[in-house]
């Protein structure tokens, strides 16, 4: 797997708040920019997707993947790993959650190997794009909820 970007951002919410966002995939086409259309294809425990399919659009960049996801059991975090896609060829990501006094922590984590070569300076590059725009589409749902 390639090297991993991550960055964090502060989200003024309670991190049960935040993970119950991130779990509902259900209503990324209306809240992120890139994801066109969701489809849990395996549900796990607590109601929660195992499994999910995405349909995403970021104009120059299409793609159609699939995740598996690992939940936490304390609601602190989850992890994914990419089970199939045609653009990727893997993906290994993470939100972590840290809660400090009715603000949280978010930091996410995310690395991408695709089909296609690229350069790793354009890989990182890129990568920080999609973690800063996914953190701040996720504060601002989150803070607008």
């Amino acid at each position: 797997m390639a090297d991993s970007s991550s960055q964090t951002l502060t989200i003024k919410a309670p991190a049960k708040v935040i993970m119950d966002v991130i779990a509902d995939f259900a209503a990324y086409p209306a809240w992120t920019g890139a994801v066109k259309q969701v489809e849990i294809t395996k549900t796990g425990r607590a109601g929660r997707a195992d499994q999910v399919k995405f349909v995403m659009d970021a104009g120059m960049i299409k793609d159609t993947y699939e995740l598996r996801y690992d939940w936490a059991a304390d609601g602190t975090s989850v992890t994914w790993d990419l089970v199939s896609g045609s653009l990727q060829k893997a993906q290994h990501g993470s939100y972590v959650l840290v809660e400090t006094g009715g603000e949280t922590s978010v930091t996410y984590t995310l690395s991408v190997e695709l089909t296609i070569p690229m350069i790793g300076l354009l890989r990182r590059k890129a990568e920080k794009v999609i973690l800063d725009t996914a953190l701040k589409e996720l504060r601002k749902r989150v803070e607008n909820a």
